[in-house]
């Protein structure tokens, strides 16, 4: 029974995470309807693997050409953090 508790603890603590987002940039360009959406992961906050955060790679996901605004969300776990970026116009 030890183990299972101890188990479901450590799932527990490795699961915890806290997001914070962070508006980036507007532009004077009017709030579109489209949003594209890149995002990648770090262990750490050091090695970075799996993905391109960049605004770039978040517009062309979007199919925008026109750029309204940017945001910018981390999301914190206890051995990795998730980087997204957010991009809304036309």
């Amino acid at each position: 029974k030890f183990k299972t508790v101890a188990l479901a603890a450590l799932l527990a603590i490795v699961m915890i995470g806290c997001t914070m987002n962070y508006p980036i940039s507007a532009t004077s360009n009017p709030v579109g309807a489209k949003v594209g959406v890149a995002d990648g992961m770090a262990i750490l906050g050091i090695f970075t693997f799996f993905g391109d955060a960049s605004i770039h790679n978040a517009a062309k996901n979007g199919g925008i050409t026109k750029i309204s605004t940017v945001d910018f969300k981390i999301t914190n776990y206890y051995f990795f953090q998730k980087y997204e970026c957010v991009v809304t116009g036309e």
